[in-house]
């Protein structure tokens, strides 16, 4: 008789599917290892930052990387009111601030043209309006005796009458400089031209601000001395060109060129 062959009973294996997410978690426990090996020669804030980085990959939450990019895009907008700062809507509003101050620059420089034309002083007041500035000039001979720095009891008028007209302006900075021709001067009282013009600066200023609806915080004097020449010295007209007080009141919007520079000329002189 032929005797059956049998078959040997097969082995059953254990499920073995969870090899395969403790692989993966293995590698990135290496890869983390790895990371933080590498790092551990950098300073405490980036090892902080790494760490709970790799905390919010494996936890699903936002992590610091996630946060930054967060950080970096709220860098467009503007705080105060959620507009970003480049939109049409900003641009739009500070051109219309310009637009005023326009207008509002224009009348004023138009109220003292006609003060010197009424008042006969066009030989010694001028008003230049630019990109930058509205420039009030005054002649040192509508103003001081020659090399002094006390203002004339006459210009005093004049002062007040400046004076009056920046109160429209009362959170605009106010300049007053003082300039010479290239004569040297010394004196006991002013050593060089430096000290003569700071002087004259410094007490025109003054009188400005005896009016009390302006606030002092806003005003400066400087002495330009005779290095800010606005004709040549080689003659007696020009030197008297040079030596000058002029009040400057400074725009707070200026037009801004392609590449981020204030433009030459807005307007011309």
């Amino acid at each position: 008789m032929s005797k059956k062959t049998r078959q040997a009973p097969q082995e059953e294996h254990a499920d073995e599917s969870w090899l395969i997410p403790y692989a993966d978690l293995m590698t990135l426990l290496l890869a983390l290892f790895i990371v933080l090996y590498g790092m551990s020669a950098t300073d405490a804030k980036k090892f902080e930052e790494m760490s709970e980085a790799f905390s919010g990959v494996l936890t699903g939450g936002i992590s610091v990387l996630d946060q930054n990019a967060l950080s970096s895009n709220s860098k467009n907008f503007n705080s105060d009111n959620l507009i970003p700062k480049d939109s049409s809507e900003g641009l739009m509003r500070k051109t219309e601030l310009m637009r005023r101050e326009q207008e509002n620059l224009e009348g004023l420089k138009k109220r003292l043209d006609n003060y010197i034309k009424e008042n006969g002083l066009t030989t010694q007041l001028d008003t230049q309006l630019n990109h930058s500035r509205l420039m009030i000039t005054i002649s040192d001979n509508a103003l001081f005796d020659s090399g002094d720095a006390e203002v004339k009891p006459e210009a005093r008028k004049l002062a007040k009458a400046i004076s009056a007209m920046l109160e429209q302006f009362p959170d605009y900075e106010v300049v007053v400089s003082g300039h010479t021709d290239n004569i040297p001067i010394s004196t006991s009282q002013f050593p060089s031209n430096w000290d003569l013009s700071s002087g004259r600066a410094l007490n025109f200023m003054k009188i400005l601000l005896l009016n009390d609806k302006l606030d002092p915080k806003k005003f400066s004097s400087t002495g330009q001395g005779e290095y800010h020449p606005v004709a040549s010295n080689k003659t007696s007209e020009g030197r008297a060109k040079n030596r000058r007080v002029e009040v400057s009141i400074i725009r707070k919007y200026q037009e801004e060129s392609k590449t981020g520079i204030p433009a030459i000329n807005m307007t011309s002189p």
